[in-house]
């Protein structure tokens, strides 16, 4: 009975964490490679995550970003990972080569990076950074996202620094951070014509500078 009862709960909680996330959602991808963590957020503008293809992969776009979707224009990358405090975040994983697992351990939640096969789950972190420092009187602490799967020599050391921010703090995070293709302008070749014009507005003019002479 015991053993139901646990099954049962356990079942309705993994049911609740893979369903279909809130529409106001944050989005965010998580993708484990030996041996770190690449982080990409759906931008400012749409909210939705462009398409990857392994395939594109290369020395500056370690994710594979395709830019043949237009939702890919605005994405932007980061080497730490931000959540708004109180908000709807899903987390869509992949790994890049071996078996990975993706742990936050202060919101409880954990999911296998599964190689081929992209995995999921939303959640709500309900304590920012700072509230955190004070409950802890720990004026260094800091969220970590681990991974919990032995993924080769450097697993123990595969993790990266998670700030759970006020919204507006987050907001103001995001407002700041460039898509990568405003970073890397040589990837307008990559976009079909049809759509060139669309993403020509990430693409920073270069900047004029004033005659000497007047």
């Amino acid at each position: 009975v015991v053993m139901a009862l646990l099954v049962f709960t356990g079942w309705k909680t993994w049911s609740d964490i893979t369903s279909e996330a809130p529409e106001d959602s944050v989005v965010i991808e998580i993708t484990g490679h030996q041996f770190g963590w690449y982080v990409r957020y759906a931008g400012n503008d749409d909210n939705k995550l462009g398409n990857h293809n392994y395939k594109l992969i290369d020395e500056n776009n370690s994710i594979g970003i395709d830019f043949k979707d237009k939702n890919s224009f605005d994405d932007f990358t980061a080497t730490e990972l931000h959540l708004p405090k109180g908000k709807h975040v899903l987390l869509k994983i992949v790994a890049q080569d071996v078996l990975h697992s993706v742990y936050l351990p202060y919101q409880r939640v954990k999911m296998d990076a599964v190689p081929g096969m992209p995995t999921k789950f939303w959640f709500v972190a309900n304590k920012s950074t700072d509230e955190m420092k004070s409950i802890t009187h720990n004026p260094d602490f800091n969220y970590k996202l681990n991974c919990t799967e032995i993924c080769g020599r450097g697993h123990f050391g595969m993790a990266i620094t998670v700030f759970v921010d006020e919204p507006e703090d987050f907001n103001a995070w995001c407002k700041l951070q460039k898509p990568f293709l405003t970073q890397n302008p040589t990837y307008l070749s990559f976009v079909p014509e049809n759509l060139k014009s669309k993403a020509q507005k990430y693409i920073l003019a270069p900047e004029v500078k004033a005659d000497s002479t007047t």
